[in-house]
């Protein structure tokens, strides 16, 4: 029998707690500064990316648990990682350390990453393939898509693909972006930025599911 959420988040503390003083090898080549500032060494220097890359992987260990090991999450309620910008993972990281958005659990774990772990685990996402939580669109994407494209594209892109600042929409979990957009909507404290609240009031509670639906089909 599988585990769930709560005991899949257990057993991912428990590993990262054993090793959080492996994660980095010890001759790995430099890369100094803020987890930012190392990835933008990442992009100018191919090999540098590729050797960090493969940290990510291995320091992602306790994140794949939940996030799977290509950041294809293994539960709806938890995003999918695959494609972010790792400027984007990154600020969510920081979201997390300062409380700005809302998971004890997601915390304490960050709380335990060094600046380059943090940077590869954001680069070996990144590089990963994206595939659609749903395999086809449904009766209401076709609303949806409408509705993305008045309101949200402006920030997310057209293609849902998001930027440095703005997450990937494309292919995310259904019910991830449901559950987010309702926060959003409902100011219930765990999500908070008053753009985002001000067009999901826009969009309308009704119209969440077509514009979650359309999203979660995106190639």
């Amino acid at each position: 029998m599988k585990p769930g959420l709560a005991g899949t988040r257990r057993l991912a503390a428990a590993l990262l707690l054993a090793i959080s003083g492996l994660l980095v090898p010890a001759a790995a080549p430099a890369a100094e500064g803020d987890a930012l500032a190392i990835v933008g060494l990442a992009a100018a220097d191919p090999a540098l990316r590729a050797t960090l890359a493969a940290e990510g992987r291995e320091a992602g260990e306790f994140c794949a648990n939940c996030h799977g090991e290509e950041g294809l999450s293994r539960f709806p309620q938890v995003p999918n990682l695959a494609g972010q910008h790792p400027a984007y993972v990154l600020t969510q990281v920081e979201a997390f350390l300062s409380g700005k958005r809302k998971d004890d659990f997601m915390e304490g774990l960050m709380k335990m990453l060094s600046e380059r772990q943090k940077a590869a685990i954001a680069l070996h996402y990144a590089q990963a393939e994206v595939e659609p939580a749903l395999a086809a669109p449904g009766a209401g994407a076709a609303r949806g898509g409408e509705l993305y494209q008045k309101i949200c594209a402006r920030c997310h892109q057209e293609d849902a693909g998001g930027a440095e600042t703005y997450p990937r929409l494309a292919g995310q979990q259904q019910e991830y972006l449901r559950t987010s957009l309702t926060r959003y909507l409902e100011q219930s404290g765990e999500r908070y930025y008053a753009p985002m609240t001000a067009a999901v009031i826009q969009l309308g509670a009704p119209n969440i599911d077509a514009v979650t639906e359309y999203l979660a089909s995106l190639k």
